[in-house]
């Protein structure tokens, strides 16, 4: 996966050195380096330049993200892809259910990643997989996927930095407040290496916020934000103030209206990691309040 960049050169940009110029335009460390490692990744004017060499008005700068080999050991497969939106830096997916984002011991051939690397196969590229926010298995809807490095760590810090706004539809069993914060830390179950649950000694800082959209049959549809990011969030936390969410098998196994946790990443926010522009996506769920 090849991306160039091209920028001309301002007054006011005028005096500053190519490494400092790259940096302040969002370029890590390590995506310098590799420009630097690259023949012809930083072109001054058609021709081969130092990060130590001064800009002037006027002049043209061109950077060439090359990217020559795809991600080791993740095997094409032709598998179901939605692609909502794509451009030269970035993918946006609407994920299924039963299908993890990262290949594992248990999951070789049957992953985003998979799916992603056939795609790209097909159309002659390489690509290199990094998925930006996580999704578990059987959760259904947004995510990010960045298309090369600069981009990659541009987000994965928008990410950091809670930059990346999230929003969630649920549907619960029982009637949920109108609207709530629980604001309750969560550490890994003992004894098990997946579960997690509320423990308010060991546990790191969770908060979400929710909001009651819809409620009948005994179910309620539930949107909600994450203010923090931690594994199972959603469904330990809908758990812990007593509005399990429907079809979840580890913490609430009722699947009398779906066969997995009705858990859907319905919108995401943010800014474009090359082009600053503000960018807003949504998907329906693939379900509905019964």
């Amino acid at each position: 996966m090849n991306r160039v960049l091209t920028y001309e050169i301002t007054a006011e940009q005028a005096g500053t050195k190519i490494g400092d110029f790259l940096r302040r335009a969002g370029y890590s460390r390590h995506v310098i380096i590799h420009l630097k490692k690259t023949e012809n990744g930083i072109l001054l004017n058609g021709e081969w330049a130092y990060v130590g060499q001064f800009l002037k008005e006027g002049d043209h700068l061109e950077i060439r993200i090359i990217e020559s080999e795809s991600s080791e050991q993740i095997v094409p497969a032709e598998l179901p892809l939605d692609i909502v939106y794509e451009d030269e830096d970035l993918l946006i997916i609407n994920k299924p259910a039963d299908m993890p984002i990262h290949p594992s011991i248990n999951n070789y051939n049957n992953t985003l990643a998979n799916a992603l690397m056939w795609y790209y196969q097909q159309k002659g590229e390489t690509f290199v997989y990094r998925c930006i926010n996580r999704l578990d298995r059987d959760t259904t809807g947004l995510l990010i996927v960045a298309k090369n490095m600069l981009s990659g760590g541009s987000l994965s810090d928008m990410s950091k930095k809670r930059e990346i706004q999230r929003e969630y539809l649920a549907i619960a069993e029982g009637e949920v407040p109108q609207e709530g914060v629980i604001d309750a830390p969560i550490a890994r179950k003992e004894e098990s290496v997946i579960e997690r649950c509320v423990d308010f000694e060991k546990g790191d800082r969770a908060v979400t916020h929710y909001w009651r959209l819809d409620y009948r049959n005994g179910y309620s549809l539930v949107r909600l934000k994450l203010e923090t990011g931690r594994t199972h969030q959603i469904r330990v936390h809908m758990k812990y103030i007593g509005y399990p969410l429907t079809g979840d098998y580890l913490y609430n196994p009722d699947y009398r209206i779906l066969d997995h946790q009705a858990l859907h990443s319905w919108k995401l926010a943010f800014r474009h990691p090359v082009t600053g522009a503000q960018m807003q996506f949504k998907a329906d769920p693939p379900w509905k309040l019964p």
